[in-house]
């Protein structure tokens, strides 16, 4: 026992004296190793942090909300219409028949969008934003309040009103510090009259609350938009309990707007979706999206490997009178194969160490810069799993790639590596 201990710190001493008298070398040899698991640190930190900030944002906007999308999909898929693909299948007539409390009983509100984007402008001031048209029951549904002014109306919704609500962030960079309420705005030619402002919210669904303007849906529609249907119809429920029947009604109420006769789902031109579904979809979606994309940064080691392993080739021919030295005073084909071996776990776990803390570095220099663009959900994680796998790795890399140079090590003969020149 005693034999081998003393074998080992040998090993060890050797080690660290190959290691320092070639340091140049050293730091190459294990370039591939760092970039290598410092990218599966970064790709699992960043992909971590970006689901929580997602998933934080989806429950900020209530366990209470159903979302209706336009366009069919799986049960385990995203709607067609979150992955930006325009389907024109719900309208606000869809909109009015979920409204209506005798259709559905346990509904306090429910909201319709069409999307756009403008440039606003007040006197020299322009700015160009988010515009949505929406219903009057916007407030209700997304939780928002008004600064000051008021909201539109139910009859200003559907009569082309030229009313509009602004966020705060466009009232700062249009008025500053004038009054925004009775003032007038062009948007795309139009004059807009603005009636409210709405309070500070921050980033809600991954969009900014306060840099939108909010304009009648009719309005939207036909004089900013040009279309007739709608991007979404959002639900609130009067209790989470009744999540599950008010689902069931809507999809009762939109097949019997739609003349769709299957009440299996297979035939329907829409999507409702709760928003504990719409969290369990995207978060299956995150994790695969998170596990692959460290799976492609952890075969960047592989190449490292290789590198690894051609350079401890190198380093073999170079010390062939060193081993065959060792050899003539006694060391074993057996000693000679796992000094090599050491040297080169050695090597991949430094730079699996050095990757780590250098992935972990960057990824909280991108956490920081998250909370600088207000990404307030965003958080900094470096995860067991990701850890573990970089270490797993970097060790079997090193035990796969240093085992041929150890073995050429250990079969070259003492007479022969002696005349080496």
């Amino acid at each position: 026992m005693r034999y081998y201990i003393l074998s080992l710190q040998k090993s060890i001493a050797q080690l660290f004296k190959s290691l320092l008298i070639n340091k140049t070398r050293t730091f190459l040899t294990m370039l591939g190793i760092v970039i290598g698991v410092s990218g599966v640190i970064i790709i699992m930190s960043v992909g971590a942090g970006a689901q929580a900030l997602v998933v934080s944002q989806i429950e900020s906007l209530g366990s209470k909300v159903v979302g209706v999308h336009p366009g069919n999909s799986g049960k385990d898929s995203p709607p067609p219409s979150v992955m930006g693909i325009v389907i024109t299948t719900l309208n606000y007539d869809d909109l009015q028949a979920i409204r209506n409390k005798k259709n559905v009983p346990n509904l306090v509100e429910a909201v319709g969008f069409i999307r756009g984007i403008g440039t606003a402008s007040w006197k020299s001031n322009s700015y160009n934003t988010t515009l949505n048209g929406v219903t009057s029951g916007y407030l209700t549904v997304e939780g928002v309040e008004l600064k000051e002014g008021r909201f539109f109306l139910k009859a200003e919704e559907r009569n082309m009103s030229r009313n509009v609500v602004i966020g705060s962030l466009v009232k700062e960079e249009l008025f500053g510090d004038s009054d925004a309420i009775g003032q007038k705005i062009q948007i795309r030619d139009h004059s807009f009259n603005v009636i409210g402002v709405l309070k500070e919210k921050g980033m809600v669904a991954l969009s900014n609350a306060d840099d939108q303007i909010l304009i009648p849906m009719k309005t939207m529609q036909k004089l900013i938009a040009g279309v007739d249907h709608l991007a979404i119809i959002r639900v609130k429920v009067d209790n989470e309990e009744n999540v599950k029947q008010v689902m069931e009604d809507v999809k009762y109420i939109i097949r019997a707007q739609h003349n769709i006769v299957d009440q299996t789902g297979a035939q329907d031109d829409f999507t409702v979706r709760s928003a504990a579904e719409a969290l369990e979809t995207i978060t299956t979606i995150t994790d695969s999206l998170r596990y692959f994309l460290a799976l492609i940064a952890a075969l960047s080691l592989v190449v490292g490997g290789i590198g690894i392993m051609n350079i401890m080739i190198v380093s073999v021919t170079e010390r062939t009178q060193e081993i065959g030295l060792r050899k003539a005073i006694g060391a074993s084909s057996a000693n000679i194969s796992n000094q090599f071996l050491i040297e080169t776990i050695s090597i991949t776990s430094i730079g699996g160490l050095i990757g780590i803390i250098l992935g972990s570095l960057i990824s909280y220099f991108i956490y920081l810069g998250a909370q600088f663009l207000d990404y307030k959900d965003w958080e900094f994680i470096i995860t067991l799993d990701s850890v573990a796998l970089s270490v797993g790795v970097s060790i079997v890399v090193g035990l796969i790639f240093g085992i041929y140079p150890a073995r050429r090590a250990s079969k070259l003969q003492p007479v022969e590596a002696l005349r080496y020149e």
